[in-house]
């Protein structure tokens, strides 16, 4: 497909993106009346692509050039930005993108005013980001190569960001063998001394993490949708972080902290969010909460919470986790929409709604989750 002219595949996605159906039969059939069969598909592709992109580019997306990988790699723009504006504070004035895919967080850099070098292996991906990133300079060739011949002459005020593919031909790998480029090289970054940071997914096993980082988690509207590895100033070393967004909330762990008691529950419910979680922070979120039970991160409390760092219920039953008690609850309370929560029991919401049967005019959250008490049902609106 890279070896097409540029302006024609430029010009047949022109074309598919006015076509009022372009998954039809006969709006394939127009283009390749003008096209190759490899171009035609090229369009079509790039019309689906845009239209699942629209949910984390907005507008942006029907202009933007996409491979299905790099869209599902690719940083939301937020994310990208926050990123870029912690490396402008820290004093980086110069990004080395290595692994840039289709561009997405090199945008954000360039956005904030950095000047951008993207590195990218896939020729036909390094082709989409020139032409996502008209302004940036984007190298098609092997990262461990060219990232030491550009670091061999950069100074403290570039920094490297790279977000290495950890995909295999059955999904998502969290095996270091499975990294490309090679973890050694990753954290040969790590040990260069420019500022940096390294994209993994929220996943991120914590023996992973190297000495003198800071592993941060990031939570965009709700969604906790990275971990990132990060030195530079600013950063704390050997800190474990959430930052939640919109409003770049943070909070960090406390190794030191004596731990949060264990009760039952109390009037209200705390839900901590998912990256808050990950980044071991939840003790952090007020001294007014206790743990429903050991390990398990649920938070209780006798006053309402308001923090961004988790949702607050106001607990308006306690019951037993018992079929036909939830059952006769849905009928009497007559709850036709229910949310249902769980955290660390061995069940399907969708299937437990399924099998209560709500029907009526009335909604509720439950919350399935173990106290001190044993499984517990918790009848819970937000507050």
């Amino acid at each position: 497909m890279s070896d097409q002219p540029w302006d024609q595949r430029a010009a047949a996605t022109e074309m598919a993106m006015a076509e009022a159906d372009p998954e039809s039969l006969a709006a394939a059939a127009r283009l390749r009346s003008r096209f190759s069969p490899e171009v035609a598909a090229f369009a079509l592709t790039q019309v689906s692509l845009r239209r699942q992109a629209a949910a984390k580019f907005g507008a942006a997306a029907e202009s933007m050039w996409f491979t299905r990988d790099g869209l599902e790699q690719a940083s939301r723009p937020s994310v990208a930005a926050w990123r870029a504006e912690r490396y402008r504070a820290a004093g980086v004035r110069r990004v080395i993108d290595l692994c840039c895919g289709i561009g997405a967080d090199a945008r954000g850099f360039s956005a904030a005013g950095l000047e951008v070098v993207g590195v990218e292996s896939d020729r036909l991906t390094a082709e989409l980001a020139r032409a996502n990133l008209p302004e940036v300079e984007v190298i098609c060739g092997d990262a461990t190569e060219v990232g030491p011949r550009l670091l061999a002459h950069a100074d403290a005020s570039t920094g490297i960001f790279i977000d290495p593919a950890r995909r295999t031909a059955s999904g998502r790998s969290w095996r270091v063998a499975d990294f490309s480029p090679s973890w050694d090289f990753v954290l040969s970054l790590v040990a260069s001394g420019h500022p940096l940071c390294v994209k993994l997914g929220p996943g991120l096993p914590r023996e992973l993490i190297p000495l003198g980082v800071e592993a941060c988690w990031v939570s965009e509207r709700g969604d906790v949708v990275e971990a990132g590895l990060w030195r530079l100033a600013g950063a704390q070393d050997n800190a474990s972080a959430a930052v939640l967004l919109p409003g770049e909330h943070r909070i960090e762990s406390d190794p030191a902290a004596p731990g949060l008691p264990v009760a039952a529950p109390g009037r209200y419910l705390l839900d901590p969010n998912g990256a808050v979680i990950r980044a071991r922070a939840i003790d952090q979120i007020s001294s007014q909460a206790w743990l429903l039970h050991p390990g398990v991160a649920y938070l209780s409390s006798d006053v309402p919470i308001r923090t961004p760092f988790a949702s607050c219920f106001e607990v308006l039953q306690i019951l037993d986790f018992n079929p036909k008690v939830l059952k006769a609850w849905v009928r009497t309370d007559r709850v036709g929409v229910l949310e249902i929560k769980k955290r660390a029991v061995d069940i399907d919401p969708a299937q437990l709604r399924r099998s209560l049967k709500p029907s009526g005019p009335n909604a509720a959250t439950l919350i399935v989750a173990r106290t001190t008490a044993g499984t517990k049902a918790l009848v819970c609106r937000r507050s």
